[in-house]
């Protein structure tokens, strides 16, 4: 078997969300708003809060002990970790690096990637390429945030959005013909301004005037986002169909990016899939942007949702701007290569 014959998968699967849950209810007292209004546009009824002392770098290290033991593979065991993030607990060393020394996996390299909402799965794509290249065998690949850390909560038009969370997944190799069949990712830079976090950075150092102007806090043009996402949702299933030698006919299951009821049901009549197949967890958590994706598969697969054979699309969307999507033809642990 060639390096590029390998067949990569999920061995195993974890998350970790806050005890914490935030209702609509309870952000009517916080911010001009109404349970009606956020579920009738956004289809989010609660969202998970992390508490002052938890970090990102927490909920990775949870979500990714949950992985390893579902996979029964030891932290020692695994060669590289990839925490896909937008709220890192700090600029360096990258939460990857801390979820690394929270696991005592020693011999894992260890790095942080920024695609917003389709970090998990860019994440996922670059792991996978590793393995198939022969120079990894055991991969864990982690999204995980704390955007409550970064709202304002006085902004109605962002801060009903977001939630906190971490999923992750431990890669490896798989049985010929299993795991990750096909991908697709992109990206469109010029759209950069229509979802970010203006200062704090190099551009925009952290000041006085900066704290004052709230520029440490999401800053959304929600309209221009929405027709994006609408448009891209389905575009980037497809390419990774293609890519896979698939068509939507094929699909089992779609694992969208939990950002919007209304974002999620387009996406579906794009793909022309009936909501049946179709994963939705969005009134639980809201959007908890890299997080989003491995927690809706978690809870598909433990729900029953998830069968053997079963072809899986996951999509999403996010800053930058970005796109990226998956196919997987799912594979129970008896299939595992070890």
């Amino acid at each position: 078997m060639t390096t590029n014959d390998r067949s990569v998968g999920i061995l195993g699967i974890g998350s970790c969300v806050p005890d914490k849950i935030l209702t609509n209810k309870d952000l009517e007292a916080i911010v001009e708003t109404s349970d009606d209004w956020i579920v009738d546009r956004t289809g989010i009824r609660e969202r998970r809060i992390a508490d002052a002392a938890t970090a990102t770098s927490d909920l990775a290290t949870g979500a990714a002990q949950k992985a390893l033991a579902d996979a029964g593979v030891d932290a020692a065991d695994i060669d590289l970790i990839i925490v896909a993030t937008a709220t890192p607990d700090m600029f360096f060393p990258s939460v990857a690096c801390l979820v690394q020394n929270n696991l005592k996996a020693t011999k894992a390299a260890a790095f942080d990637l920024a695609a917003g909402c389709s970090g998990f799965v860019y994440g996922l794509v670059t792991g996978t390429q590793f393995i198939k290249a022969g120079l990894y065998k055991k991969i864990l690949v982690i999204g995980a945030e704390t955007l409550s850390k970064i709202l304002n909560w006085e902004d109605r038009n962002t801060c009903v959005l977001f939630g906190d969370g971490a999923g992750a997944v431990v890669l490896g190799e798989t049985a010929p013909g299993y795991g990750v069949l096909g991908a697709n990712l992109g990206a469109d830079g010029s759209g950069g301004d229509l979802l970010k976090l203006p200062a704090g950075g190099s551009r925009l150092p952290a000041s006085a005037e900066s704290v004052s102007q709230k520029l440490h806090f999401v800053h959304m043009d929600g309209n221009e986002v929405f027709k994006f996402a609408i448009k891209v949702m389905g575009e980037a299933a497809n390419a990774a169909l293609a890519n896979a030698g698939l068509t939507a006919a094929d699909v089992d299951l779609l694992i969208p990016h939990q950002a919007n009821i209304r974002i999620i049901q387009s996406a579906a009549k794009r793909l022309k899939l009936p909501m049946e197949k179709v994963f939705v967890n969005v009134h639980k958590y809201g959007n908890t942007s890299a997080a989003s994706i491995p927690i809706a598969l978690e809870e598909a697969l433990h729900s029953g949702q998830i069968k053997q054979d079963d072809i899986l699309v996951l999509v999403g969307f996010g800053a930058g701007l970005t796109w990226a999507s998956c196919v997987i033809k799912w594979c129970k642990e008896d299939k595992t290569i070890v």
